[in-house]
């Protein structure tokens, strides 16, 4: 059985706890996604963490028209309806992901985390 080497494996940004996204074969798996700034309600952390995600996803050379499975967690399940108005007015017409959203006790004072894999373009 062949063994994948991590020089087969492109990390983006990496720290020495993670990577903002890792490229393999094509796919972009990104880190997860959130808006760094404190004090925004869940309105502007979902634009703000949203355009992250598209700059991160360029730096990998793909975009929100080639994401195949998108996950979101929500701080608060109530604040769905929010985060889905921002998410529908930003995310592709043509070619939807596939979609996860859940509530998830995430570390303050984040509100939404958004993480995505893509094809490369």
């Amino acid at each position: 059985r062949a063994r994948m080497s991590a020089s087969q494996i492109q990390f983006i940004d990496p720290e020495p706890r993670m990577s903002d996204a890792a490229i393999h074969n094509g796919v972009v798996y990104t880190s997860g996604v959130v808006c760094e700034e404190e004090g925004k309600d869940i309105t502007e952390q979902t634009k703000e963490a949203l355009v992250y995600l598209d700059n991160l996803l360029a730096k990998c050379k793909s975009d929100k028209h080639h994401i195949m499975s998108m996950q979101v967690w929500l701080h608060d399940i109530n604040d769905k309806a929010a985060m889905d108005a921002v998410y529908d007015a930003w995310v592709s017409k043509t070619c939807p992901p596939t979609r996860a959203c859940v509530e998830s006790k995430l570390q303050s004072p984040y509100k939404v985390e958004f993480r995505a894999i893509a094809a490369q373009i």
